[in-house]
């Protein structure tokens, strides 16, 4: 059993929704995301979300954006995040580590390389921003038999024939777009995203995690009344930027809330 759906099978008996936290890795140093990500864990984090630096990271609003500038000019590479990832292993078999990032640098690296290469440095799952399930089948395959999940985005305007598409590619979990735009935009609307949650249950028999626009804890208690898992990015990066020349006020700061939105959806 992969270790994605063994925490949402664990967290499902609880009665409990999954706290998933998205960081750039690299951002203000790769040995500060490694910090970072302890302190996430150490907040309730179940599963981490590495933005993978790219230079035109097209998803993502300013806040993310501005972090995978701050890597790439680091030169900070996928290669670095797995070995990052290999690193974070050595001391936790138990919380899962979800990619996510764009296509060019998996085709650099080479799809079967990669899967190789991730799979045994630890990584869970990884999710490909501007990959569609149309065209995913070669990396599917090598993904698959590296047992990492292929996890994929679901927006408010995907057809219902596209989730059909997406429940016969996507697992681990699916990742529902709460809001039209890039990370970090606009303000939920709660009945829109409860909708959409029962539509995509309708076709894609996998546990769904709600971003963009969650940014605190209270929007994140609401979310997770329906959701399966709440993802906060923009926030948590935001610290980052804020106090890049002062590590402890960054590493405080995320971990205080972290600790806010976790312990507010699993309450």
């Amino acid at each position: 059993m992969s270790r994605i759906k063994n925490i949402f099978q664990s967290l499902r008996k609880q009665g409990q929704k999954a706290f998933i936290p998205f960081i750039t890795a690299g951002d203000s140093g790769l040995n500060n995301t490694f910090e970072l990500m302890q302190i996430l864990v150490a907040n309730g984090a179940d599963v981490i979300e590495l933005g993978v630096p790219f230079s035109d990271p097209m998803a993502d609003g300013p806040v993310i954006a501005k972090s995978h500038e701050r890597s790439v000019a680091d030169g900070v590479s996928l290669r670095d995040v797995l070995t990052l990832v290999e690193k974070f292993r050595q001391t936790n078999d138990t919380t899962a580590i979800v990619l996510m990032g764009y296509l060019n640098p998996i085709e650099v690296f080479g799809y079967q390389a990669f899967a190789d290469v991730a799979s045994e440095s630890g990584v869970d799952g990884i999710l490909v921003v501007d990959m569609p399930p149309e065209e995913a089948q070669d990396l599917k395959a090598c993904l698959d038999g590296a047992d990492i999940d292929f996890i994929f985005l679901v927006a408010p305007t995907t057809t219902n024939e596209r989730l059909a598409a997406l429940a016969n590619i996507a697992s681990g979990f699916v990742y529902f777009v709460s809001l039209k735009g890039v990370t970090g935009a606009g303000h939920l609307n709660i009945d829109i995203v409860n909708t959409n949650m029962s539509r995509i249950r309708q076709f894609i028999n996998l546990p769904i995690g709600v971003g963009f626009g969650i940014k605190d804890a209270a929007t994140a208690k609401v979310v997770s009344k329906s959701a399966d898992a709440v993802i906060v990015g923009s926030s948590l990066v935001s610290f980052i930027e804020k106090y890049n020349e002062n590590k402890d006020k960054m590493l405080a700061s995320v971990g205080a809330l972290a600790n806010e939105i976790s312990r507010a959806i699993k309450e």
